[in-house]
């Protein structure tokens, strides 16, 4: 037994070192920078001056506006991706079946770059030079500005899960059709429904993809950048300013660089703390 260990061991030696060069050095230079006084001129020698880039982090308004903006945005997009997502996988699932060709024509908004994504919706959605507005106008003789105002954040949302909503589908497919027939069809000789199905037996059994896949849609929208910026950057006033593009701003546009670093390294020991919570949690429900 002690022979399988060490030739584990030695197996996956190269692969550790390799996540500590990646990983592990980057993290050790943000904790430094973090808690130094540093910027573009002196990147190569900070200067040690305590917490006081974390205090200003936490103290700026604009971080809790960002903090908060991506917390609503990563909520109302996972639970729009999912449930949209669940209902395309259960609903399309008989035509899936013949032609399973489609499942790749459905996937084809993930083969799009986010900043494309923001770059196109940023030309169809222009208020005066946008083919919606113009149809708009033309149809209903009216101009809505979707990229201002409390239209906005109704926009970028659409604009995320019109692109991810796929992600979810796939994965509720796979589970979907992973379900045995034979249990749907013991169910229909006891004289059960389709409904009742579907919530007693094929929801129990894909509870573990649905956990799973909002998990991933939330992180995916707590750290949305690239589209967003393209899209519309920080917005009026800052609406839409995720901490991603908080952290990006304050780096490169301000100069920033302690307070951006400490602000990162905020959001990362809060992921952490939150993944080490859910993986606690899900011991904790095995072992019961």
């Amino acid at each position: 037994m002690t022979g399988n260990r060490t030739e584990w061991a030695l197996l996956a030696t190269p692969m550790v070192a390799f996540l500590v060069l990646l990983l592990g050095l980057p993290i050790l230079l943000n904790l430094l920078y973090s808690v130094s006084e540093v910027n573009f001129e002196t990147l190569r020698s900070p200067r040690i001056s305590g917490f006081g880039n974390y205090a200003d982090a936490l103290s700026d308004p604009a971080f809790w506006r960002a903090t908060a903006f991506s917390t609503r945005f990563a909520l109302v997009t996972a639970v729009i991706q999912v449930s949209f997502g669940l209902f395309l996988a259960i609903f399309l699932a008989p035509l899936l079946r013949e032609r399973s060709w489609m499942v790749a024509v459905l996937m084809m908004p993930l083969m799009v770059a986010p900043a494309l994504v923001g770059l196109m919706y940023r030309l169809v959605l222009h208020e005066f030079v946008g083919p919606a507005s113009y149809y708009a106008w033309e149809i209903f003789g009216v101009r809505p500005a979707f990229l201002s105002g409390d239209a906005l954040f109704r926009t970028v949302v659409v604009m995320e899960c019109l692109q991810w909503t796929p992600f979810a589908f796939l994965l509720f497919h796979m589970a979907y059709s992973a379900i045995p027939e034979d249990i749907r069809e013991a169910a229909l000789m006891d004289g059960a429904s389709g409904p009742s199905i579907l919530r007693y037996i094929e929801l129990p059994l894909m509870a573990p993809t649905l956990a799973i896949a909002f998990f991933i849609r939330f992180i995916d929208g707590f750290r949305v950048f690239d589209n967003i910026y393209v899209l519309v950057g920080s917005g009026p006033g800052g609406a839409t300013a995720s901490l991603s593009i908080y952290i990006y701003e304050a780096f490169f546009r301000q100069g920033a660089i302690g307070r951006a670093v400490a602000a990162s390294v905020i959001l990362f020991a809060v992921s952490f703390a939150v993944l080490w919570a859910l993986n606690r949690l899900a011991r904790r429900r095995r072992a019961t």
